[in-house]
């Protein structure tokens, strides 16, 4: 029998401040799911760090299908830093969320530090598009629709 892809578990970004990508996040309309705290050396053999200690929250999207698992690191110690690489860096490159209403999202996130990048930009007669800058300056792209819901 040969395996198969089930569906994606989660994306996961680490933070240094979980409270306020908590906020962000929710603000953009994930729900909040929950906070622990996952450390041992049982974890470190999964993320190859050793002795780990981080405190987790997840946010769930509102059709329940896709999750964003936030880090924050406790020990060991942070070793890089690429939240403000371009989006041609390599690595991890940005999270994409579709939502109904670009100019309120947009409107509600300021609120919470989100700056765009570029422009809000119409891509033929099939979506709206940016990317802002969150919370410690994670890249978020955002996608509206045109013509209803996809």
């Amino acid at each position: 029998m040969t395996s198969k892809l089930l569906r994606m578990g989660n994306i996961g970004i680490a933070v240094e401040s979980l409270d306020d990508a908590i906020s962000f996040f929710t603000e953009l309309g994930l729900t909040f799911e929950g906070r622990a705290v996952v450390e041992g050396e049982w974890a470190g053999r999964v993320t190859g760090l050793g002795d780990q200690r981080v405190e987790i929250a997840m946010m769930v999207t509102p059709d329940g299908h896709s999750r964003l698992e936030l880090s924050r690191f406790l020990t060991p110690a942070v070793v890089s830093d690429h939240r403000n690489a371009p989006v041609n860096a390599l690595g991890y490159l940005r999270a994409m969320f579709t939502v109904s209403d670009m100019d309120d999202t947009l409107a509600r996130l300021s609120k919470h530090g989100a700056q765009l990048v570029g422009e809000v930009v119409q891509y033929e007669d099939v979506y709206r598009l940016c990317y802002i800058r969150g919370p410690e300056g994670l890249l978020i792209g955002l996608a509206q629709p045109l013509g209803g819901d996809r």
